[in-house]
């Protein structure tokens, strides 16, 4: 891709804050968002805390279903006024917007095959293949008892059962999934991902905890093509 940006902003939109980071930057600003939370009090805040920054593109990992012409349904737990709304208009420079989790599955991408699967409120899912992302909704697919994935591996899951009979089942999923998408390597996203690493023991064979810079990478890898993508995540893994 020849028009690649060279300073791309991102901006990881939550149900409690919004990460903004750019290239070259270490660690993102923190700003607070909430269940009020519209699309211009975003690009108030953001534009804001940036000030002095300059950047000549911009991603959006947005807590919801994407189109082709960005937000498709408005977020559960934000304002209101995100479909349809102008991104590039407002923040003056050519905007992609796709879903937070896909956006943390292209930033977490190490080669071949590879299932992303995120832990937080709900559940996220996205696959990627040699560069190549395409967004899942395994969350809401029959799991047990005629209920789905997301109603056992979900938050309200995790705190009804406790974190050791929760992990059973994240453990269960992941071997399940894994193996109906053909990925030997699946990538655990999301806030609750932490009570692996701090709780809950070894993850699954071929599994692999991601980190909160996977979003941050994967908004400018939202400007490569896919076979650079693909370039890029073996010259990082090598």
């Amino acid at each position: 891709m020849t028009n690649t940006p060279h300073k791309v902003l991102v901006l990881d939109v939550g149900g409690s804050h919004v990460k903004v980071r750019m290239s070259g930057q270490r660690s993102p600003v923190k700003i607070v968002s909430g269940p009020l939370y519209t699309p211009h009090d975003m690009i108030a805040s953001v534009q804001a805390a940036t000030a002095g920054w300059t950047f000549d593109a911009a991603s959006i990992g947005y807590p919801g279903p994407v189109g082709a012409d960005g937000p498709a349904v408005e977020p559960a737990h934000l304002g209101p006024g995100w479909v349809g709304f102008d991104f590039a208009r407002a923040l003056g420079v050519p905007v992609r917007v796709i879903n937070d989790a896909a956006m943390q599955a292209i930033g977490g991408f190490r080669g071949g095959h590879m299932l992303f699967l995120g832990l937080g409120t709900g559940l996220g899912s996205a696959v990627v293949v040699e560069g190549h992302l395409q967004p899942l909704e395994l969350a809401h697919l029959p799991y047990r008892k005629e209920r789905t994935f997301e109603e056992y591996v979900g938050e309200a899951s995790r705190v009804a059962r406790g974190n050791k009979r929760w992990r059973h089942f994240v453990v269960d999923m992941v071997t399940r999934l894994g193996a109906a998408m053909q990925c030997a390597d699946v990538l655990l996203g999301g806030g609750n991902a932490r009570f692996f690493a701090k709780h809950l023991g070894d993850l699954p064979e071929g599994t692999r905890l991601g980190g909160n810079a996977d979003a941050f990478r994967g908004g400018i890898r939202l400007w490569q093509s896919p076979e650079e993508r693909a370039l890029t995540s073996r010259e990082r893994s090598g």
